[in-house]
């Protein structure tokens, strides 16, 4: 993933928080992964600039919908009802390496979250991550193999800090 992005994430003034296995990354806990897992609030103006953002980087959905309708809270619903479908995965035509699994709901509510979020800093640039307790959450609800690797991970680093 390009630094670049989250520069012009901070620029565009979106409210996102990075999850998933990039997040158990920057909490300290080396691991490979594939792919990026953002949350981001769903306030209009909100999806508005982070739509505006990935279509700069010309991100483009998998399924075969506009990029637009993310923008749908109705949409949204109905992907996770009837298609199970709890993250919207953009990906990049020419760089195959970068994929961007946005969250079509809030696994955990996300204003809390964001209250909550660490911080980091890579080279001047600030990235929002979900906390360490969210982090854990998330993963539990998860509840994949790789996810309670990672949760036993995290709660190791944490009895060290």
């Amino acid at each position: 993933m390009q630094l670049d992005f989250f520069r012009v994430l901070e620029e565009n003034k979106v409210r996102y928080l990075v999850a998933g296995g990039v997040a158990v990354v920057l909490h300290g806990f080396l691991r490979a992964t594939a792919d990026l897992d953002l949350m981001i609030s769903f306030q209009p103006d909100n999806v508005g600039a982070f739509l505006k953002t990935v279509k700069a980087f010309e991100y483009r959905p998998r399924v075969p919908v506009p990029l637009e309708a993310f923008a749908s809270e109705i949409e949204r619903l109905r992907w996770k009802t009837e298609k199970g479908m709890l993250v919207f995965t953009l990906y990049h035509p020419t760089r195959h390496q970068d994929v961007i699994d946005v969250f079509t709901h809030e696994p955990v509510p996300f204003e809390e979250a964001y209250a909550r979020r660490r911080v980091f800093e890579a080279q001047g640039v600030p990235i929002s991550v979900v906390g360490l307790d969210d982090l854990v959450r998330m993963k539990t609800l998860a509840g994949r193999r790789q996810d309670h690797e990672d949760i036993k991970a995290l709660r190791d680093l944490e009895g060290r800090a």
